[in-house]
């Protein structure tokens, strides 16, 4: 398997022969996920914007492909670029970029903006934070207290190594994603709250040893900023 991706970065040009390929599910070292800069900044009236950025088609592409190479007996397999994260229960990570800011700690009031999509719907994406708007049209961040157990294991695990302005995509495997539907971050509308927990929690698949495709996620997760309490 290829996957190929632009890094996201802001103010950056994505180029026009921008590919995303699939190919068969051995890959070699030198086949791994491609991240390539362009050389130089652009202008404002051309820049990406990040929501432009995080809904490119590769997370689709990568959440049709994780339905094969996550279950039960899949043969072995690399995400070249991807590393997991130390003492985060199998969460892998990569940077699409690398914040400047502080890097939070246990106790931190942290903002982030998030998209959350579930590879058992072949990259259906179930709640973005750039679609929660305030009165002025502007996304609202999601919110929360690192450490404070009110959110699923992988955000808290991705989160608490990044540091403010960072980009990253995240695989989350079940065990670290969604034990109950208290958890956050929740889906704000209702059809989309039943749909992703009848699917992660359904009986039948889960007897039919599913489990681990049910609840795996994937969220680009953008570190807007941070407040020490």
């Amino acid at each position: 398997m290829i996957l190929q991706c632009v890094a996201p970065l802001q103010c950056y040009r994505v180029p026009h022969n921008l590919t995303i390929g699939l190919a068969p599910r051995k890959w070699s070292t030198s086949e791994a996920i491609s991240v390539t800069p362009p050389s130089s900044p652009s202008s404002s009236s051309s820049c990406t914007t990040r929501r432009e950025v995080l809904s490119l088609p590769f997370i689709s592409a990568t959440c049709s492909s994780l339905l094969s190479l996550l279950a039960p007996g899949s043969s072995s397999f690399a995400i070249s670029d991807f590393s997991e994260l130390p003492n985060s229960g199998g969460v892998k990570a990569l940077d699409l970029r690398l914040g400047s800011g502080e890097a939070p700690s246990n106790g931190d009031q942290v903002a982030i903006h998030y998209y959350g999509r579930l590879a058992a719907k072949q990259g259906w994406r179930f709640d973005s934070t750039y679609e929660h708007k305030d009165e002025n049209g502007e996304p609202i961040p999601f919110v929360f207290v690192l450490g404070s157990g009110k959110v699923i294991s992988g955000i808290e695990a991705a989160v608490n190594s990044m540091k403010v302005g960072g980009i990253r995509r995240v695989i989350i495997p079940p065990s670290q994603g969604y034990q109950s539907t208290s958890q956050e971050p929740l889906p704000p509308n209702f059809f989309d709250r039943q749909r992703l927990f009848t699917t992660i929690f359904n009986p039948t698949r889960l007897a039919n040893g599913e489990g681990s495709t049910l609840g795996t996620l994937l969220f680009d997760i953008e570190l807007v900023s941070l407040r020490h309490q």
